[in-house]
């Protein structure tokens, strides 16, 4: 039985403790966030989770070295391992909160395993690359295309600095699965929206776009398998078999809510870039009313949930990873491709909780 610690009860890190609970392969966990649990939007099953007694939960801000210090004092001795999973996610913020809530945070959990001897998992993001025509692996050069993976890629860049540090990083395509709120949700919400106002779905760009997914259960997984298997100091993707692109989750969304979807194509998106920043807020002001109202209908007086899109999600940019280096360890994927299944589990989820229209899906 291992000690483990944990960094974040969020979307990946609610299912991550879920899995090493519910087969019994650790002895301990130690959750820390500065986000207590019981305002972390769980289902009831994940908080069935953390009321556990294999589960310890500490409230920190891990940006604090102090703080970071405390929360990894342990009387039963230093982890076996540690996983990162804590970090700011929350889209347009500023350089600067992301520089603390990303690269500080981060850096202070490495610098404390590296004092424990823990191996140490560090969960970055598949966004580094972006590749068309052919999946990227792991040794190409990176160039980071949205705001959060540049300072990812800065973590990875720092820890690999950091003296005795035994760690992994694993950079992730898209995740996706219940509790999802930012990988495909967004789509599913917007789709909601139209099926709530009867038109068609206009999306830019084209349906070929790369965006390249793995089930949050598989990405729990690997993470585990990386502890146990993976080799010190190694990038690995965690991308599964299914060749995501824009035009699979379109049909999924379009096909759930009973939809038609339609794409402007690269020379009308390409005119559309020019003046991006005005274009997103527009579509945004044509979403959020619609999505209120929705609410309102079905009796949702709050849901972490919303139709607003970020202008970084809406570039022509693909998701192109190769995942044979990790593969090449003995990993498989027990989900390989998105489904329409699969999304569904996340709406009715959502349904259940009370957090997403019901007269929109049923």
């Amino acid at each position: 039985m291992h000690l483990f610690f944990f960094l974040g009860c969020g979307f990946i890190g609610r299912h991550l403790v879920d899995y090493l609970v519910g087969n019994n392969f650790v002895s301990k966990v130690r959750v820390v966030d500065k986000v207590p649990p019981q305002i972390a939007w769980l289902n009831k099953h994940h908080q069935e989770v953390f009321a556990s007694p294999v589960v310890e939960f500490k409230s920190a801000n891990l940006i604090n070295t102090g703080s970071c210090q405390n929360v990894f004092a342990d009387e039963e001795g230093p982890y076996d391992f540690v996983v990162n999973l804590a970090a700011e996610t929350k889209m347009g913020q500023s350089d600067p909160v992301y520089k603390e809530g990303i690269v500080k945070l981060s850096v202070n959990c490495a610098k404390e395993a590296a004092k424990q001897k823990s191996r140490y998992i560090e969960v970055s993001s598949g966004h580094v690359h972006s590749s068309e025509k052919t999946p990227i692996k792991e040794s190409a050069k990176p160039d980071p295309w949205t705001v959060m993976a540049r300072f990812k890629l800065q973590v990875e860049e720092e820890i690999s600095a950091i003296s005795n540090l035994n760690y992994i990083i694993l950079r992730p395509a898209i995740v996706y699965g219940i509790g999802d709120k930012s990988g495909v949700v967004p789509r599913l919400v917007v789709g909601a929206v139209y099926k709530h106002i009867g038109e068609m779905m206009k999306l830019l760009w084209h349906k070929d776009i790369k965006m390249h997914t793995v089930h949050v259960f598989d990405a729990c997984r690997a993470i585990w398998h990386a502890c146990l298997h993976g080799k010190s100091g190694e990038i690995y993707h965690i991308v599964d078999k299914g060749n995501t692109t824009q035009g699979k989750i379109s049909d999924i969304v379009s096909d759930i809510f009973n939809i038609n979807h339609d794409y402007f194509g690269t020379p009308m998106s390409s005119l559309a870039k020019m003046d991006m920043s005005n274009l997103v807020e527009e579509i945004n002001d044509k979403h959020l009313g619609p999505w209120a109202e929705a609410c309102s209908k079905d009796g949702i007086e709050n849901t972490p949930l919303n139709p607003y899109l970020h202008q970084e999600l809406l570039c022509d940019k693909h998701l192109n990873l190769d995942g044979s280096k990790f593969e090449s360890t003995g990993f498989t994927y027990l989900v390989p491709s998105i489904t329409k299944e699969k999304v569904q589990e996340i709406l009715n989820d959502y349904i259940a909780m009370n957090i997403f229209p019901r007269s929109l899906v049923m």
